[in-house]
């Protein structure tokens, strides 16, 4: 491994012993006002495998647990203050203790501790991470939930004060979540996060005494670390995961989980050292309304990184320009001295944790380790070089985190604790009073509740207009929303999709054949809840169930996909209304979401009241500012989703023209068997679900009987997609299928867990032809990048030659694209079955639409875990 180039080491530390400091800022004086404050902090073991290795810290992985820890009261911040073990004697072995916080007034603590491993025990039968409560004033020291059986529910950890008492924090318990599973006849478990390791750990929020838990976030991935802003908001760490993008942004969320949005860094992922990843970790908001965090990569041997502060209030994003380019301005190093993020060397040392002092001044309480390596040599520890030879490569030594008052102006450490070799200090707090910050009640003060949205579960997705991208109007929307200049067939953007990620359980609770999945697992599983017209100006208003992940897609008038897939879930807790202005692509650096920074809505709407939009039917009188979506909501009441795509042209003014033709894609229309309950087929409702399974509902549609008949019956053609697309005749010889495509239902050679068709028409295949009667991959010669061609050689570089002297030439398959990809409108299988396509009129309108979704949403072999073969 080669080590950056070191940097002078600026803090030099000597032995401590009591109150000396040392630095390049000179000594700091002893402050009796930081004195009077207590301080807490937690001293552990460093966790060494069996092979004298140092195990990792990894931020995605919170419910690891590393026994020998201890949580440690100091009455004032100076290393000669008496320390107390305040949890010592809880339990009867070794334990662990994490993210400690404290409440307003400084007078409690509140931390998360797990039980120590009991021996012999499975997995699930081992203790669970608890909340607990210590209070300074009486001295005593209490789990928040007390009773055992609510508290082994879930993990539960990283906890803060709310203004009003409660608590909010992150568990893996999904109490909402699992409730949910039960309107879907599913057992309850806590679902796996998006890569399906472990389960997720969201916000949830509970009283000071462990009632009333309630979940406020709904993700397939971790949502970590909450903090309380000055404004009440809940500021946390989200991993975005879905579809395999491991982003972890800094988000912000209302106490009752409504205004969840994007707060800061979502694509500045990579602002460590050498422009690698590195993670806002543990944030915390000073004084000054900056963000304080540890800028650290995900996982490594150091245990911390940079400090950093964020500037969130008027950046949302790191960098001047998008793509990481320009100035970095939303954040600064707070370090006197060049810290590395990413496991190298550091010659300031590193960070693993930081508290702001609440003052008036630039001090933190740190903790800190100096840079040391291990001499090659001599195996002894010595301070980090502070210059390496380009080549030269050394290891770094085990950290050695103490406690630290760090005075980023002054540029002076003032020693706290000293921790010895083999442990470390891992975090710390102050328990000085700081000033509490706003309430936010449930609901938000100014926002009305429709009672009955809140009885039926269901929020308001408001959206001004699909083509507003970032403020800028991307289809010309005056010219779309008149009827006389655009008609419905013209219009780009025609439904809106929404769908739901499925919960995914653990081994334990149902281990079924990981293939369900299909080809691309990182899709997860997805169900469709249902569509809703776009109305001609690009809005939307619709009625969304509420506490589950969603996702959203706008679609054409054939139900195919039009913009990119986004990658971070949505959510809509009971009664809340969600407006915003558009859409945007995946790599768009506008901060949606953000209400404080919203730009101008590229669609004003209606440009005066008492008067219809430009050519519409003159009965819909809109308001000034108001959209078509806006409008009938008002008028005719809140929609709802929908099943089927169905359009009817309700805008057009019939003394203009006519009115445009109606569109109805119904699952009621298939021969074959629809994705839906029957009762849904009927009357859809909020609890219907669209799940498509490849078995049952697509290759149904490859095997039905297309034959077509003449006045007399008789056969005179035969579409059925198998009858071509086999590898076998009707006579039962054995032949080449059509265009290389085998849609039979026989197993696949790719995975014998799918069908063959699956694997043809979304895998790569090798070209086959007939060899002496059997199916064979065709081969040919390969050619080198120069064009020559390639022949086989022995170990020694030597060409092996045939039985005629000749050298034997290297063979490779010839491959043939999938007709399909996860985007059915970049799909070439669609073509065929257009206007003037080879196979026009083959399918039916509905099977082509079930075809396209079940391709949007992730071509799954399965949308349900329980409906998948076991393992």
């Amino acid at each position: 491994m080669k080590f950056l180039r070191a940097v002078p080491l600026l803090l030099l530390v000597a032995a401590c012993s009591g109150g000396g400091s040392s630095g390049s800022g000179g000594n700091q004086a002893k402050d009796p006002v930081v004195e009077d404050y207590p301080i807490a902090f937690v001293r552990r073991q460093l966790s060494i495998d069996e092979d004298g290795i140092l195990l990792q810290d990894d931020i995605y992985e919170p419910y690891e647990f590393f026994a020998g820890a201890e949580l440690i009261l100091k009455d004032r911040a100076t290393a000669s203050a008496t320390e107390t073990i305040i949890t010592a004697d809880i339990f009867d072995g070794e334990y662990d203790v994490k993210d400690l916080n404290t409440s307003a007034d400084g007078t409690r603590l509140i931390f998360a501790m797990r039980a120590p491993e009991i021996e012999d025990a499975d997995d699930d039968e081992q203790p669970t991470w608890n909340i607990w409560l210590y209070d300074t004033d009486t001295a005593t020291l209490s789990r928040v939930i007390e009773s055992d059986l609510t508290a082994e529910e879930g993990q539960d950890i990283a906890p803060a004060f709310l203004p009003d008492g409660r608590i909010v924090f992150s568990s893996s318990r999904q109490r909402r979540s699992r409730a949910l599973l039960l309107d879907d006849n599913k057992p309850q478990f806590s679902a796996l996060i998006d890569s399906q390791q472990d389960p997720a750990f969201v916000l949830h929020v509970m009283e000071a005494d462990g009632s009333d838990i309630t979940q406020i976030s709904f993700n397939q991935s971790h949502d970590l670390n909450p903090t309380v802003l000055s404004d009440g908001r809940v500021l946390f760490n989200r991993w975005d995961n879905a579809g395999g993008v491991d982003k972890l942004s800094l988000y912000t969320v209302n106490p009752d989980g409504s205004d969840l949005a994007i707060y800061y860094g979502y694509h500045s992922q990579n602002t460590g050292t050498e422009e690698t990843q590195a993670i806002f970790n543990r944030p915390q908001e000073m004084p000054d309304g900056r963000l304080l965090v540890t800028l650290r990569s995900p996982s490594g041997i150091t245990f911390g990184g940079d400090l950093a502060t964020i500037d969130g209030i008027i950046y949302s994003e790191a960098y001047s320009e998008p793509e990481q380019s320009g100035e970095l301005v939303g954040q600064a190093s707070l370090t006197v001295g060049e810290v590395s993020t990413n496991d190298t060397i550091s010659a300031h040392g590193t960070f693993a944790s930081a508290w702001p002092f609440y003052d008036g001044t630039s001090r933190l309480l740190v903790t800190w380790s100096e840079c040391r390596i291990v001499e090659a040599e001599t195996e002894q520890l010595r301070t980090c070089p502070e210059t390496l030879a380009e080549d030269e490569e050394v290891q770094l030594a085990d950290p050695l985190y103490g406690l630290w008052i760090y005075d980023y102006i002054a540029g002076t450490q003032l020693p706290i604790v000293v921790a010895e070799e083999g442990e470390m200090i891992s975090d710390g707090v102050i328990l000085e009073p700081r000033t509490e910050p706003a309430y936010i009640s449930d609901p938000v003060p100014g926002v009305d509740v429709d009672a009955d949205l809140v009885q039926e579960s269901v929020g308001i997705l408001d959206i001004r207009s699909v083509y507003d991208f970032g403020g800028e109007d991307v289809a010309g929307i005056e010219v779309l929303a008149d009827p006389a200049q655009t008609s419905a067939d013209l219009r780009p953007a025609r439904f809106l999709r929404v769908a739901k990620a499925v919960g995914i359980p653990d081994d334990d609770i149902l281990d079924f054949d990981r293939s369900a999945f299909g080809r691309n697992r990182s899709e997860g599983m997805r169900e469709i809840l249902g569509y809703t017209p776009i109305q001609p100006d690009g809005s939307v208003r619709v009625k969304i169930p509420a506490d589950m992940p969603l996702a959203i897609s706008v679609v054409d008038a054939d139900g195919k996909r039009i913009f990119d897939r986004h990658y971070n879930w949505l959510q809509l807790r009971a009664g809340e209304v969600r407006s915003c202005n558009g859409c945007h692509t995946s790599d768009s650096e506008v901060p949606h979401g953000r209400t404080d920074m919203q730009v101008v809505p590229a669609w004003a709407g209606a440009p005066t009241s008492a008067a219809p939009f430009v050519n519409t039917e003159p009965a819909l009188l809109a308001e000034m500012g108001e959209t078509m979506a806006q409008l009938l909501a008002r008028l005719v009441g809140e929609a709802d989703l929908e099943g089927d795509l169905s359009y009817t042209d309700l805008w057009t003014d019939p003394a203009v023209r006519g009115k445009d033709v109606d569109i109805l894609l119904s699952y009621s229309e298939l021969t074959t068997l629809a994705p839906v309950a029957t009762t849904c087929l009927a009357d859809w409702s909020s609890n219907c679900r669209s799940v498509i399974h490849y078995e049952q509902h697509i290759q149904p549609i490859w095997e039905l009987s297309r034959e077509v008949l003449d006045g007399t019956g008789a056969v005179i053609a035969d579409n059925t997609c198998t009858v071509c697309h086999s590898p076998v005749d009707a006579a039962g010889a054995t032949r080449i299928p059509d265009a290389q495509l085998d849609l039979s239902a026989s197993a696949s050679t790719v995975n014998d867990a799918w069908f063959t068709s699956y694997a043809e028409l979304l895998v790569d295949s090798p070209e086959l032809e007939l060899v002496n009667g059997i199916l064979s991959p065709r081969l040919v010669q390969e050619y080198d990048d120069n064009g020559n061609p390639v022949f086989e050689v022995d170990e020694e570089g030597n060409p092996v030659l045939d039985i005629n002297g000749d050298p034997v030439p290297v063979m490779i398959t010839v491959n043939i694209a999938s007709a399909m990809t996860d985007s059915a409108i970049e799909s070439a299988f669609f073509t065929l079955f257009q206007n003037g396509g080879a196979h026009q009129g083959y399918l039916q309108d509905a099977e082509l639409r079930l075809i396209a979704e079940w391709l949007d949403i992730g071509a799954q072999y399965y949308n349900d875990p329980f409906a998948a073969p076991v393992d």
